[in-house]
């Protein structure tokens, strides 16, 4: 009941919202939403089949990667599952805005631009759920396997595939919503169908009604695909776990980050030539040292890219961080007044589920172009997980700590500062590392759409002007910092843990 009129409350709020920005033609209300979906159904509905389609195939396509690796990684000695982790880790840093226009340019015309970046969107998260979950099988069962002669092989297929089920669920409830801001992302670089070629031309005509109804689909279809990989996760008992990202492993030294490195350059490179592709639009990894190393004007590229650099890290940065003290202080609310759940989250899932690019350039436009605009988007992708998450971890106290507590007569507040707020420490560092891609995409989202500055409005500028050296440069240094980003904030973690949960410690 609770929910119910939590959804009608967010109902309510939005259309007073729209009905007093009526002038600034930035917010559509749920009545004007309607009447546009209800006019345009058909135009709609076949946007959303082209664009669901693209999803679909990227989803296929990435998840059963991601499985593949998994189990791969598994099989290997620890250093080499080390590196393809940081191969895969690598992948999903490397930024949509900047990736899309290189597919276009590699793929040309057609739907593969749409369906790699959804294949590139999910890989990362559901290899890591699918990792965390074939590792989980208990080794008395491994030992077993072992004593009848069998090796890893039989052990990952007749015992941790088993266990890792709700671990996949989990992922693939993840995955879905991905895969579809993947294809969109895919749509902006010059696709001619699709809800992204829509959007576009909604956002150029000013059109808020169109704008917020196109987004109401595409939010409509996330939260189904959430929902239905949900509901067939509780049918198969395969409950989605708490933790998909445990803390990262330590000891390993530097051969597998340099092993991973040379991997991907070898990738790269092999890449590049075995297609036959163009030097002028398809640059290989000399081709980048040249543009920021060697060349006559690397000095100037290097100036322009660190300043670019420094504009995105000064909205990435203050947003990631006010994302994740908005998830925190909103689970610890609903913690402390429980009835605040019904009305919080059907909010959360609201924002959340709205595709970011269909809705960074009209919180720019009501924003302004300065810091508050990009921040709130940043904070906006960022708090919702962590809510998530948060939440978990907060309810993951045990009982009897808690019967401890109320027979010492302690309230709510000195139960969660005391025994709830540490036990959340394991869910909230690790939505924090997957949070730092999300906060880079977010940032030169807005650029790229709105701002016009930093690396997201450098990248377009070069893939509008076919500077590829530029381009290639900026998406690598965007990967290899969220990378290093992600890497730090591990290390936080390790610390952390080590004093307040040494057993979430691998």
């Amino acid at each position: 009941m609770a929910r119910v009129a939590g959804w009608l409350l967010a109902l309510l709020l939005w259309e007073l919202a729209a009905r007093a920005l009526s002038a600034t033609h930035l917010l559509a209300g749920p009545t004007e939403v309607a009447a546009w979906l209800f006019a345009h159904a058909g135009l709609a509905g076949r946007a959303l089949a082209v664009t669901a389609g693209e999803a679909a195939l990227g989803f296929l396509a990435g998840n059963l990667a991601a499985v593949l690796l998994a189990g791969l990684a598994v099989l290997v000695p620890r250093r080499g599952a080390v590196v393809i982790s940081l191969l895969m880790l690598f992948g999903f840093c490397l930024p949509l805005v900047a990736t899309g226009p290189i597919l276009r340019v590699l793929w040309g015309p057609g739907i593969g631009p749409q369906v790699t970046l959804a294949a590139l969107a999910v890989a990362f998260t559901t290899y890591l759920s699918v990792l965390v979950g074939l590792r989980a099988a208990p080794p008395v069962w491994l030992d077993m396997v072992r004593s009848y002669g069998r090796g890893r092989l039989s052990a990952l297929l007749h015992v941790r595939a088993r266990g890792a089920l709700p671990y996949l669920m989990a992922g693939l409830q993840i995955a879905a919503p991905a895969a579809f801001l993947g294809a969109l992302v895919g749509e902006f670089t010059g696709a001619e169908r699709g809800l992204g070629v829509l959007v576009i031309r909604a956002l150029r005509e000013i059109d808020a009604p169109a704008t917020w109804g196109l987004a109401t689909v595409a939010a409509a279809v996330t939260i189904t695909a959430h929902a239905a990989i949900g509901a067939l996760a509780r049918r198969l008992h395969a409950e989605p776990p708490l933790i998909l990202a445990t803390a990262p492993s330590g000891g390993v030294g530097p051969l597998p980050v340099l092993a991973a490195a040379a991997v991907a350059l070898l990738l790269w490179a092999g890449a590049m030539e075995a297609a036959g592709l163009s030097p002028f639009f398809a640059k290989r990894p000399w081709d980048v040292w040249a543009f920021l190393a060697s060349d006559p004007e690397a000095a100037a590229h290097r100036t322009l890219l660190a300043a670019a650099t420094a504009e995105t890290l000064r909205m990435a940065v203050p947003g990631y961080l006010a994302g994740l003290l908005a998830g925190v202080g909103l689970a610890a609310l609903v913690v402390l007044v429980p009835r605040a759940e019904g009305m919080v989250l059907p909010l959360a899932v609201a924002l959340r589920a709205v595709p970011i690019v269909t809705t960074a350039p009209l919180v720019v436009l009501a924003l302004g172009r300065g810091p508050a605009g990009t921040v709130t988007i940043v904070a906006l992708m960022i708090f919702f997980p962590t809510l998530t998450a948060c939440l978990h971890g907060l309810r993951q106290v045990p009982a009897p700590v808690l019967d401890l507590f109320d027979s010492h007569a302690a309230g709510r507040g000195t139960r969660l500062v005391h025994a709830q707020l540490p036990a959340m420490l394991p869910a909230f560092f690790a939505s924090a590392r997957m949070a730092v891609p999300a906060a880079i995409l977010a940032a030169t989202t807005a650029e790229w759409l709105a701002t016009g500055t930093g690396l997201g409005a450098l990248m377009a500028v070069s893939a509008s002007t076919s500077a590829y050296g530029m381009l290639w440069s900026a998406t690598l240094l965007i990967a290899l910092s969220a990378c290093l980003v992600w890497g730090a904030v591990g290390q936080l973690e390790r610390a952390v843990l080590s004093r307040t949960a040494a057993e979430q410690l691998a």
